[in-house]
């Protein structure tokens, strides 16, 4: 795969290399991040030719935004991709703070999937950032908030949208079903979905994945590593977040012995399975530090043969 590659969005005019870099980690997930080690990961992503960024206020409460923006306001803006999301506001006090956060803020996020909250998120991101406009607004979890997200937060981006304030319509959730039943609305123009197409969880191409290839609705196919599992598999990587569990642990490392019969990085597989569905337009990989977005794309580049994916299949590891 050429991770340097710009592909279009469904039918819109917005263009993301091949392999996108999340900015979560530069929110301090985890552990805490440096602001100068924040600053050169997202430099050295562009010197090595990534051009979409993904970030959202929720990641370290505002950290993500302010440490990234700053970097890709000096660059031609033309010339990249961002997304940020909308469907919580940072606030002090109360809201619904992630323990995930290794640096304490004074503002926590609380969900508003109004319209008003729309345009404010918005408004707030983009002062954030330092930048003048987002190219994708995904919908941020409305797993507990569907009715409103669709009656309220939808039509303000499609307004967005149609002001030509905003290039793309999105949502980016950690589940496929809602997904769908977003894409049934007619107006995504694609879909940021985490940790349900990997090599641990194909959960996505049940229902989700079939149908945006359908209706030409792209899929960012993003939490690769299911948050470290396939990354490292070893007794306390996590797996979306906590600790991977014995039997998830012991998929992982077989994963990974059929990857080692090929002579082929179980990174590099876990980067590049998502793009064995049509429907994936681009993948998206997080990273901390320059080194880590240097192997990501080596990892990406990786010639993978198909017999790789013939084996894990046979051993009923993948579907």
């Amino acid at each position: 795969m050429n991770p340097i590659e710009r592909v279009r969005l469904g039918r819109t005019g917005v263009s993301v290399t091949r392999l996108g870099l999340g900015l979560a980690p530069l929110g301090g997930l985890f552990a805490p991040v440096d602001a100068r080690q924040a600053a050169d990961t997202v430099e050295h992503a562009w010197r090595l030719g990534i051009r979409y960024f993904d970030v959202a206020p929720l990641y370290g409460n505002g950290l993500a935004e302010r440490r990234s923006g700053p970097v890709l306001a000096g660059k031609p803006r033309a010339e990249f991709a961002l997304s940020t999301k909308v469907g919580r506001l940072l606030r002090s006090g109360g809201g619904d703070a992630q323990q995930i956060w290794a640096e304490p803020t004074e503002l926590t996020p609380t969900f508003d999937f109004s319209a008003a909250g729309v345009r404010t998120s918005y408004a707030e991101s983009l002062a954030r950032l330092g930048l003048d406009r987002a190219d994708i607004l995904h919908l941020h979890d409305p797993d507990d908030h569907f009715a409103q997200a669709v009656a309220e937060a939808l039509p303000a981006l499609t307004e967005l949208r149609a002001r030509g304030l905003v290039g793309a319509v999105s949502a980016g959730m950690n589940q496929a079903g809602m997904l769908a039943d977003l894409v049934r609305t007619g107006e995504l123009d694609c879909v940021l979905l985490a940790g349900r197409f990997t090599l641990l969880d194909q959960s996505g191409a049940e229902e989700l994945l079939p149908l945006c290839a359908d209706r030409d609705v792209s899929v960012i196919a993003a939490g690769v590593f299911n948050s470290g599992l396939l990354a490292d598999p070893r007794p306390g990587a996590t797996f979306d977040y906590v600790p991977a569990g014995a039997d998830l642990l012991a998929r992982a490392l077989a994963v990974r012995a059929v990857c080692d019969r090929h002579g082929v990085p179980l990174r590099a597989a876990a980067i590049q399975f998502p793009f064995t569905h049509p429907a994936v337009t681009c993948v998206l990989v997080g990273a901390r530090s320059p080194e880590e977005v240097a192997d990501a794309v080596r990892m990406a580049a990786v010639d993978i043969p198909a017999g790789l994916w013939k084996d894990l299949r046979a051993e009923g590891l993948i579907a």
